[in-house]
């Protein structure tokens, strides 16, 4: 097992941590209004879900999310979790401000957020689904699945470097904003989540009534 094949699976947990979606919107919502731990926390809450859907594909469960019902609950849930977080992080926007802000959310609430729009999401289940089940596959195939262990584990040491990083990128970015910026990124971020969680409940309803 050589240093590169390691370092290079880093680097895939940091690619599949960084495409712009719900959690990241989050993410940067929460770590600019009330700093680097809330931002942290809810990247913390969406690795819970990654590890957990990386232990069902790890154990060969994935079938339980292949099943049309579950599937349709998962786009509607997911998609009323996102458009509630987007319509409170748009109403709450007149609320927000740099000195109180951190006294607006709990670290539990955020954790939960990151959990919940992750282990929901359909997009990360088939994410994961055809990138790490390929890739499980693959390796399995070519070393056997004595380090099987090992890879996984350094996909996740990928995913947590892009949760420090993001939350560290939004603490740097704090310094320089005022609370009307702030207050612009939140509505932004609203839009983002209130636009994925349409989708999502579209696609749950499309699926539902064919």
């Amino acid at each position: 097992m050589s240093i590169g094949i390691l370092i290079s699976y880093i680097f895939l947990g940091l690619s599949l941590a960084a495409p712009i979606g719900p959690v990241n919107s989050a993410r940067l919502d929460k770590g600019l209004k009330n700093g680097f731990w809330h931002a942290w926390i809810v990247g913390a809450g969406s690795m819970v879900a990654d590890a957990l859907f990386m232990l069902l594909i790890y154990l060969g469960m994935v079938q339980f999310l292949g099943i049309p019902i579950v599937q349709i609950f998962l786009w509607l849930f997911g998609g009323f979790i996102l458009i509630y977080s987007g319509i409170e992080s748009i109403l709450g926007a007149n609320s927000v401000n740099l000195t109180y802000t951190r006294k607006k959310d709990s670290l539990s609430k955020c954790f939960l957020t990151g959990f919940i729009m992750s282990v929901t999401s359909p997009l990360s289940i088939l994410f994961w689904l055809g990138i790490y089940g390929s890739i499980l596959a693959k390796t399995a195939q070519i070393n056997g699945t004595s380090q099987l262990l090992i890879y996984s584990c350094m996909i996740f040491v990928g995913l947590t470097l892009w949760d420090v990083f993001v939350a560290g990128l939004t603490t740097g970015f704090r310094r320089f904003l005022n609370d009307e910026s702030i207050k612009a990124i939140s509505i932004i971020s609203g839009v983002s989540l209130l636009g994925f969680g349409l989708y999502f409940g579209y696609q749950g309803l499309k699926a539902l009534f064919g």
